[in-house]
C-alpha cells in the first residue's frame, strides 16, 4: 500500500478544557483530548497534549500557518504540526493554529512565543469551562492509504479510517444520521467526524472514525449503513 497526503477539512463535535497556566499571560489556548482518550489513559499513556488550539486575534490563512511552521521547526528543531482551525463555542466562533506534536503542557509558551515572532497575534482570554461542548473546523493534510474500495487508513494511526460517502450533509443532518445507524449496528464505541478531501477529482465527502483496534470488517459494516441511508 503506497501512503500518499491529501488537503482536506474534517468537521467534529468534541468536549474542550481551557489552558489556564501554561500559555502566555492573557492569552485563551484551549486543549482537545484525544475523543477515545478514556481507552488511551487506562492503559497507561503519557498525560501530554495530543491537540492545542493557539486562538489567534483575527482570522489566519491555511498557507500562513504553514509556512510559519515550516520555519519554526526548521530553526527551533520542533516537530510540530500546524493547521488551520475554527471553533465555536456556543454563539461565539473563533480562529486559531490547531497544534500536534507538543511534547508537553510547558512548551506551549515558548510555542506562541515563536509564533508571535512569525507575526501572528493572540486573542486574549476568554473564561469557558472545562468539558464545554464546541464545534471544531481543521483544513489539515492527511497522510492516507487505500484499503479498499472508498475505505482509507491513516498510516500513522491504524484505529483511524476515512469512507468516502455518495454526498455532503449538513451538520444537523450528519448528527441525526450518525446518532440512528449507532443504533442500528453491531459496531459500537467508535468516534465519528465528517468531512471532505480535495482531490483532483473534485471534493470527495468522508466520514472519519476512530475505534481502538478497530477491524477493516467493522468499518466496512459502518461504511455500508451510511450508503444506505444516503443513496
Amino acid at each position: 500500500m503506497t501512503d500518499f497526503d491529501i488537503i482536506g477539512k474534517l468537521t467534529k463535535q468534541e468536549k474542550v478544557n481551557p489552558i489556564i497556566r501554561n500559555k502566555i499571560t492573557n492569552t485563551f489556548v484551549i486543549d482537545i483530548p484525544s475523543p477515545i482518550a478514556h481507552y488511551y489513559n487506562r492503559f497507561g499513556h503519557e498525560n501530554k497534549p495530543r491537540t492545542i488550539l493557539l486562538v489567534t486575534k483575527n482570522p489566519i490563512s491555511f498557507e500562513g500557518i504553514l509556512r510559519a511552521t515550516k520555519r519554526i521547526n526548521e530553526k527551533y528543531n520542533t516537530n510540530i504540526e500546524g493547521a488551520k482551525s475554527e471553533i465555536k463555542l456556543g454563539r461565539r466562533k473563533f480562529n486559531g493554529i490547531r497544534l500536534k506534536g507538543v511534547e508537553r503542557y510547558s512548551d506551549i509558551p515558548q510555542i506562541q512565543q515563536y509564533y508571535l515572532e512569525n507575526g501572528f497575534e493572540f486573542a486574549k482570554n476568554v473564561k469557558m469551562s472545562k468539558d464545554t461542548d464546541s464545534l471544531i473546523r481543521v483544513n489539515k493534510f492527511f497522510k492516507i492509504h487505500k484499503v479498499a474500495e472508498d475505505i482509507y487508513q491513516s498510516p500513522n494511526n491504524n484505529d483511524r479510517y476515512y469512507l468516502a460517502i455518495p454526498h455532503d450533509l449538513t451538520w444537523d443532518e450528519f448528527r441525526d444520521v450518525t446518532f440512528d445507524i449507532k443504533n442500528n449496528v453491531n459496531v459500537s464505541g467508535y468516534d465519528v467526524a465528517k468531512g471532505i478531501f480535495y482531490s483532483s477529482r473534485g471534493i470527495i465527502d468522508m466520514i472519519r472514525i476512530i475505534k481502538p483496534e478497530i477491524s477493516l470488517n467493522e468499518v466496512k459494516e459502518v461504511r455500508d449503513k451510511y450508503i444506505d441511508r444516503l443513496s
